[in-house]
């Protein structure tokens, strides 16, 4: 999951700063157990789903083959920049369904054809 504070963002935005704190604060990117390349039959057929409180249809669908670039091109341009290490993580975007969360609601997402799964709750922000 990537999760973004909408109201840090919104006001990072208004100053003319950078928003990457509205981002990057702990828990703010919580990740199921990492799953070797070698079981992705095909990165670019990989359908991904998101549930808030067990909603009967997902908050959000997608795929990985609606992306306008495939994870091979992805990966190879970003290497050529940065080096890429076992465990790095690239996020690359959101499927259509954004909507807000707050303290008790709780996060349920998945990819059926990996077996994966995973449930956040969500909690307030420390005082």
């Amino acid at each position: 999951l990537d999760m973004t504070d909408r109201g840090a963002q919104d006001a990072a935005k208004k100053a003319g700063k950078p928003w990457a704190a509205a981002k990057g604060w702990d828990t703010s990117c919580p990740v199921s157990e990492m799953v070797p390349a070698a079981a992705v039959a095909d990165p670019s057929s990989l359908d991904m789903w998101l549930r808030v409180n067990g909603e009967a249809a997902p908050r959000q669908s997608g795929s990985t083959g609606l992306m306008i670039f495939g994870v091979p091109a992805l990966l190879e341009a970003v290497s050529r920049v940065h080096t890429l290490e076992e465990g790095d993580l690239l996020l690359t975007g959101t499927p259509e369904g954004v909507g807000p969360v707050g303290p008790g609601d709780v996060i349920t997402a998945g990819i059926d054809s990996l077996g994966l799964s995973l449930t956040v709750p969500v909690v307030a922000a420390p005082s």
